[in-house]
């Protein structure tokens, strides 16, 4: 994370849940795993994220269930912490500092007090030697520890989490690195170590992938990279060790899992199959077979009622006893690149890059969630390396969001290119995308840019490509179309081009009375409305790489960044140069919302941040070193509220959010202190409960609901009800007793109904009490009734007329005893000081 003053630079979504295995609960209703920075808890059943567990500081590599304490987990980072989460309320407990980076994390019920971790020999990140220790976790009452007891275990390991487990009961620890599985005995103090050789007789590799243990025999399950199974036996014993290999597999077995009780092995590779293996009777198999992608990991709940399986598209897939699938877990799809540019559908506030192969999916960046996958190639992806298919390479939306354009390619050969240009239009029943144009080859070549006239005002919609054949073409869909029985119908309506060079670029202005056209090194001005040439710009001698309009009130003036590295800036009512300055950009874009604009400059392997308005010399704010690499990926996207920040170097963030990708593929933003504060504050709202209100279990479960009395009745008959007794003895028996044990119904509900009632008792002292007030009020009113007499003897009031005081609200008896109390006062000593 990266602090710059007020802004911050984090993650903000999107992160991998599939890095590592995840971790189901006990009573298989959470589910646990590793989000970058992050562990995020899930439910099981509706698939939403229950809390979000923040504390470390770099990416977390483990997490694991407390073996005495089935509400509570371990977490491991690369941070040289290990930490204990009460996961239920999401509340940090403890911080192990280790002081070495940690790459995974093990426990044992046998091995009480103690926590096994994997970590480099040395301090550095960049060691590639790794060591098995096990952690004493010091008894300390604080909440950071300094846990310096390490005692090594075995000295040369994988830094893979799968490929170390514990054996039966803790009695031994395997683990599996290149072509050797040392297995450590803990009573005998000693490992025995075996090797295989590097090529089976059929040419097949033997690397050890991964690595589990029978719970309760002892039997070791290795998974190898020719896609075999080893079943290790007797391996107590140096020398007299055997092992039988399963195949079923055709390509390297990703994860391996026995089931609780040890009646099943679990397998999952490539083929996107979980494979379930009968132990002890292994010709026996079941499949359960499209499963959507790769499997990284396999695990199982203690009580063996899920399985759960990490998938290569950063998916989580729950499966009730290999059977059926009752739950997915998606996050942001990680591919090795993004072709199409960073966008937000309009509609949906969402955001859109490339996804599955051949697909696009909609990411929804408040809830970190993603909302669907749409198939834009519609063809069935076929797992083959070297194998050319589709793939979707731009996509862009107009205004309101009711039109989406994409293009596909696919090269076949060096000389051929295949184009796909396909028209979506939004569906209000399925609320989805619907195909509905498709245009073959519509450059000769590749397409270089494309945009749509934004303009809401406009009579037609219309979509600009521009290609490295040397044209650009308008396409445009008549308004009057929209009502006819075919439906709308798009079709080409200008081809332009400029002496031959190849087009790069193309925006409109905002109001869509403008659109600029990059020939290389030239920028061209047209009027869409005639398809006039209206101006040309050459003042940089390289060609453009970037091209934008300003906004609001800088939609005067047109941006374009260079390759020999500048940034120029032309006023359009004077076709003139306003300004340019040298700078290294890789990407420029423009606030939808705002006349802001943001630079990503590239310099010294890392990216800097520059927001600036066309109109002002001095930047809005800028950042240093913002990630390394170099950034081509960003988006504006539209606050859902807008923030109130008064800082000058904040206000940039008040209406829109910027997010952009790194070249690791990480989803990052910027955000303010006063953001992440409110965040905090509205998550801690939620646990706050009316000290006034009773807390009984009805109120738990409906006290959210109430809504809050009007003050008007409170002098209403209702609001002199006795309230029930608080925490009532019938309530909590008849919710919180388990149901075999509970008495019968009917005793049940007498005891609640009398609950309910009103003592007769308290109701006879009350009617004394007010029958006494009632008596003193009479004796008080015949003392003055001379004077009401006189003073209530109104004027006859005008027809229609209306009393103010029968329009004003009634009194309550402590004001009307006020009052009198007021009146029996001498105000003689007023009348004094007037006349003197």
């Amino acid at each position: 994370m990266v602090e710059h003053g007020d802004i911050r630079v984090v993650h903000r979504g999107g992160s991998k849940i599939n890095s590592r295995e995840p971790v189901i609960t006990n009573d298989s209703r959470f589910l646990l795993c590793a989000s970058g920075e992050s562990v995020k808890v899930f439910s099981t059943s509706t698939e939403e994220c229950v809390h979000d567990l923040h504390g470390h500081t770099d990416l977390v590599t483990g997490v694991l269930l407390k073996p005495s304490n089935h509400l509570q987990a371990y977490s491991c980072s690369v941070d040289g912490t290990v930490r204990l989460w009460d996961f239920t309320d999401g509340i940090l407990i403890k911080t192990y500092v280790i002081g070495y980076p940690v790459y995974a994390v093990y426990a044992s019920a046998n091995h009480e007090g103690v926590i096994f971790i994997i970590t480099p020999k040395e301090s550095d990140k960049r060691c590639e030697l790794f060591q098995l220790v096990a952690l004493h976790l010091p008894q300390s009452g604080d909440q950071l520890v300094d846990a310096g007891e390490l005692s090594a275990v075995l000295s040369d390991v994988s830094s893979n989490p799968r490929a170390t487990v514990f054996g039966r009961g803790g009695e031994y620890i395997a683990s599996a690195k290149a072509l050797h599985l040392e297995v450590y005995f803990f009573k005998k103090q000693k490992s025995y170590r075996f090797r295989l050789k590097e090529d089976n007789k059929k040419g097949g590799k033997n690397t050890f992938t991964c690595i589990a243990a029978h719970p309760k025999d002892d039997c070791i399950a290795t998974g190898h990279e020719d896609g075999k199974i080893r079943l290790w036996r007797n391996f107590i014993h140096r020398k007299e060790y055997t092992y039988s290999t399963l195949h079923w597999h055709h390509n390297a077995v990703s994860s391996v899992c026995f089931t609780p009780e040890g009646t099943n092995l679990l397998s999952g590779g490539l083929e996107s199959v979980l494979v379930q293996w009968r132990y002890n009777q292994e010709s026996q198999r079941d499949f359960l077979p499209r499963l959507g992608s790769a499997i990284t990991h396999i695990a199982v709940s203690p009580d063996g009622a899920l399985f759960c399986t990490s998938h290569s598209d950063n998916k989580i897939t729950i499966i009730q006893s290999c059977v059926k699938v009752s739950a997915v877990i998606q996050g942001l799809v990680k591919g090795e690149s993004v072709k199409t540019d960073l966008t937000v559908d309009p509609r949906s506030k969402s955001l859109v890059l490339n996804g599955k192969p051949g697909h696009l999916q909609f990411y929804s960046l408040q809830r970190d969630k993603l909302l669907y996958n749409l198939d834009i190639v519609q063809q069935e992806y076929i797992h083959e390396l070297g194998l050319e298919q589709f793939e979707v390479v731009m996509v862009v939306f107009d205004a309101s969001g009711n039109w989406m354009a994409t293009v596909e390619e696919r090269r076949q050969k060096a000389a051929e290119l295949e184009l796909n240009l396909k028209l979506w239009a939004f569906d209000e029943q399925t609320q989805s995308f619907v195909l509905n144009t498709t245009v073959s080859a519509p450059h000769e070549a590749r397409i270089t840019a494309m945009c749509f006239c934004q303009a809401t005002d406009s009579q037609t919609t219309m979509l600009v490509s521009a290609g490295k054949d040397g044209h650009f073409k308008a396409w445009q869909l008549p308004r009057s179309a929209h009502a006819e029985d075919e439906g709308p119908s798009w079709s080409c309506d200008f081809v332009g081009a400029y002496h031959g060079l190849v087009p790069e670029c193309c925006c409109f202005s905002a109001d869509g009375s403008l659109l600029a056209v990059s020939f290389q090194e030239v920028v061209t001005v047209w009027s869409p409305a005639s398809w006039e040439l209206l101006t040309t710009l050459s003042q940089p001698p390289k060609a453009i790489r970037n091209l934008c309009f300003g906004r609001l009130s800088c939609s005067k003036y047109l941006l374009g960044t260079t390759a020999n590295n500048l940034l120029c800036c032309w006023n359009l009512l004077t076709c003139s140069l306003e300004w340019s300055t040298s700078m290294d950009i890789s990407l420029l874009l423009s606030d939808p919302l705002t006349e802001n604009m943001a630079a990503f400059c590239c310099q010294a392997g890392h990216t800097d941040l520059f927001v600036f308005k066309p109109s002002e010399p001095r930047p809005v704010f800028s950042l240093k070193a913002v990630c390394s690499g170099k950034v081509t990926r960003a988006v504006f996207a539209p606050r859902e509220e807008m923030l109130e920040s008064c800082e000058e170097s904040s206000q940039w963030l008040n209406r829109s959010q910027l997010y952009f990708l790194t070249q690791y593929m990480d989803l990052m933003t910027f955000t303010t202190k006063a953001e992440e504060e409110d965040r905090l504050m509205a998550s801690s709202k939620q646990l706050v409960i009316d000290d006034s209100v009773a807390m009984t279990p009805f109120y738990l479960l409906l006290g959210k609901h109430r809504k809050p009395e009007n003050p008007d009745t409170l002098s209403s008959p209702s609001a002199d009800r006795t309230p029930l007794p608080q925490g009532s003895v019938a309530i909590k028996e008849l919710l919180q007793t388990p149901a075999h044990v509970l008495p019968s119904t009917s005793f049940l509900c007498s005891m609640f109904v009398q609950s309910l009632l009103v003592s007769v008792t308290d109701a006879r002292e009350e009617n004394k009490h007010a029958e006494k007030e009632m008596e003193s009020e009479k004796e008080e009113e015949d003392s003055e009734g001379e004077m009401e007499f006189s003073t209530s003897r109104p004027e006859q009031a005008l027809p229609g007329a209306q009393s103010a005081e029968s329009a004003a609200p009634p009194l309550t008896k402590a004001q009307v005893r006020e009052l009198r109390r007021v009146k029996k006062l001498d105000h003689g000593w007023l009348s004094g000081l007037l006349h003197s």
